[in-house]
């Protein structure tokens, strides 16, 4: 008896330390985040009094507060550039193709370095007379041009930046999916005549739609909780703060700490009713390829 006990014990055990950890480290704070925004606490004093849904009704009736939801268009356009570049460079690798495992490493090495020396890297890349301007000159456009000085160019230049940065993630993705479809279906086609296109559309895009719908999820949620390039480049300036952005200032420069926490909230209700949503139009079916 003793014996059965611990076998039906043991895998608990084992989860013990991780579920500690994700409560720990997870959903305790997101509960005292919630806490938080029912209350006016500045995040620096002691004493803080509950002033019910008064973040949240300020937080819909200032429209200046949820005016900077614009900026994650530009973001939310890269991801469709992106996902169709990812997906057009894995299919492509995905078959026999000289050098591809170079072209592999040089796609996917921009997701591997660290998010602080990109910003940089790329503030001088577009900074006046930068080497984007250098480029330029070379091709027979000349002047120097101040690309994150106006709100649409700056905003763009962040977007594609995003673009460069994340596409060796969803590259990885298409390229794992595209190569556990088994071989012979590839060999079949080939007999009947098939020409890669049609290879694409009637083997390729079905057999990757699970991993296609979790790129489309993550795209959706990144471009709404867009933060690190933008804070990092332009700190928010000239039209490009995100709702990210904005709810860090108004936790840690006006010490609005309550209604940053509700800015919180809501921003993780939208990206959970955008998953939903996304997830009843498009429901992740087994695929049979065969």
């Amino acid at each position: 008896m003793t014996r059965r006990l611990w076998r039906e014990l043991t895998p608990w055990l084992f989860l013990l330390v991780p579920l500690a950890l994700l409560v720990v480290f997870t959903y305790a704070p997101v509960v005292n985040m919630i806490v938080y925004s029912f209350t006016d606490w500045d995040g620096v004093s002691p004493d803080l009094a509950f002033t019910g849904i008064g973040n949240y009704v300020e937080l819909f009736t200032r429209p200046e507060l949820f005016q900077v939801f614009f900026v994650s268009g530009y973001y939310l356009a890269a991801s469709v550039v992106q996902i169709a570049a990812a997906l057009y460079f894995a299919t492509v690798l995905s078959f026999r193709t000289r050098f591809r495992t170079f072209f592999k490493g040089v796609l996917f090495f921009p997701y591997l370095i660290n998010g602080v020396a990109i910003g940089f890297v790329f503030l001088y890349f577009f900074q006046d007379g930068g080497t984007l301007d250098s480029v330029l000159r070379l091709f027979g456009v000349s002047g120097d041009h101040a690309w994150l000085s106006s709100s649409t160019s700056a905003n763009i230049s962040l977007a594609g930046v995003s673009v460069w940065r994340f596409m060796g993630l969803n590259f990885v993705l298409f390229l794992g999916a595209i190569q556990s479809i088994p071989g012979e279906l590839y060999e079949a086609s080939e007999l009947d005549g098939a020409t890669r296109l049609q290879q694409f559309r009637h083997i390729i895009a079905p057999g990757i739609r699970p991993v296609l719908s979790l790129s489309v999820i993550l795209a959706v949620s990144g471009s709404l909780s867009v933060f690190e390039i933008p804070y990092i480049m332009t700190g928010g300036a000239t039209g490009t703060e995100t709702f990210v952005i904005q709810t860090v200032k108004l936790a840690f420069q006006f010490n609005k700490t309550g209604l940053a926490s509700a800015a919180a909230v809501v921003l993780l209700l939208i990206i959970l009713a955008v998953t939903w949503v996304q997830r009843r139009l498009v429901p992740d079916d087994k695929v049979e390829l065969v």
